[in-house]
């Protein structure tokens, strides 16, 4: 077998890597504190809406943008292959998504057109089940597609099980005291986990496995809270982005409303408030809801980073760790590309994306 590596965090961006380092000939544990694919509470992989666009990206950096565009262009044939080998769909859709005011206009107009994103302003009295005031434009994104988050894990987990990866779940792992070379680390219940090279996947809480390494690693958790309904009569074909919250419509006749940013730690609770302030906005936007009861109400915790960059780099200052987190709300997007970077910085290739804006600061 060639080198080792265990990929610490189970969530859709450690799958992400693991399956990279396979095709580079590595052996792989991946290492999950729950069980991959299970519906965890706090975890964000499986509790995301899977829009495959960054929200608003001319909000963006271009180091931010390059991730999402260049990850999400890789799902189309990426599920189909997961469908044909697992027989597990991860439901994707080009549904398309519909941007309603306020926002500016001639800027996303002018971010599309120098981007190759195909683009047209509507007219939203042409959407007649949305509430719209006369004379509001919005900004139609064909292409814009979506994935649903529990079933691309679900289908990744029996890919990478078929490949021989080898799982370890219901494993934590003890915070990293600083050494020089990493060459194993230790679980909670004091098993010892040997490898060539770690790389630590696991989101919010990878702050907490390196807060004695990393001190500039800045991951905090975010919770984003997310209602589930059935879709109502003649509703929505189409995602629909508004001021911060967005619908997504399912293939088998449910959709999310969502979703927060909240600041609360490692809480991973719902809240009466937040579900009647997202009621009241999914209603605002598609009046049809004020007759749809909320069908389920969850959370996940997102790894919030400052301008939403990750931390993609081997670790400064000991030799064999590398970090592949603080994706904050575009995970899903990024994982493809963080994934083929961090394998490539591990395998000491060079990636095909600089590595530099996204390197931890010794």
């Amino acid at each position: 077998m060639g080198m080792h590596v265990v990929v610490v965090g189970g969530g859709i961006v450690g799958c992400m890597t693991a399956l990279e380092l396979l095709k580079r000939g590595c052996e792989v544990t991946l290492v999950d504190r729950n069980v991959v694919a299970s519906q965890t509470s706090g975890e964000s992989s499986w509790a995301g809406a899977g829009i495959l666009f960054p929200l608003l990206p001319w909000m963006y950096a271009d180091e931010v943008n390059q991730l999402t565009m260049t990850g999400a262009a890789v799902y189309p044939e990426f599920c189909q292959e997961l469908l044909a080998e697992t027989g597990i769909d991860p439901e994707y859709r080009r549904s398309g998504m519909l941007l309603l005011p306020r926002f500016d206009m001639a800027q996303a107009r002018a971010w599309c057109e120098r981007h190759g994103i195909e683009s047209q302003q509507v007219a939203t009295a042409a959407y007649p089940a949305l509430s719209s005031s006369e004379g509001d434009t919005a900004l139609w994104l064909p292409s814009v597609g979506q994935v649903r988050p529990p079933h691309v894990l679900q289908a990744m987990r029996a890919y990478l099980l078929k490949r021989g990866v080898r799982l370890l779940e219901k494993t934590e792992l003890k915070p990293l005291p600083m050494q020089a070379t990493l060459d194993r680390w230790e679980t909670l219940t004091g098993e010892v986990l040997q490898a060539d090279r770690f790389v630590v996947t696991s989101g919010a809480w990878s702050f907490d496995l390196l807060k004695d390494t990393a001190a500039k690693l800045k991951i905090k958790p975010m919770r984003g809270q997310i209602l589930l309904y059935r879709q109502p009569e003649g509703g929505l074909e189409h995602m629909v982005y508004s001021e911060g919250f967005y619908m997504v419509p399912r293939r088998d006749g449910v959709m999310l409303a969502g979703s927060t940013l909240e600041d609360v730690g490692f809480d991973p609770g719902t809240t009466e408030a937040v579900r009647i302030e997202m009621q009241a906005k999914a209603e605002a936007i598609l009046p049809a809801l004020r007759h749809q009861p909320v069908l389920k109400h969850w959370s996940g915790l997102r790894p919030g980073t400052p301008e939403n960059l990750p931390t993609i780099s081997a670790h400064p200052q000991m030799q064999n760790l590398f970090l592949n987190t603080g994706h904050f709300r575009y995970g899903l997007t990024m994982a493809p590309c963080a994934a083929r970077m961090v394998a490539a910085l591990i395998c000491g290739e060079t990636p095909a994306v600089d590595p530099r804006p996204f390197r931890l600061e010794s």
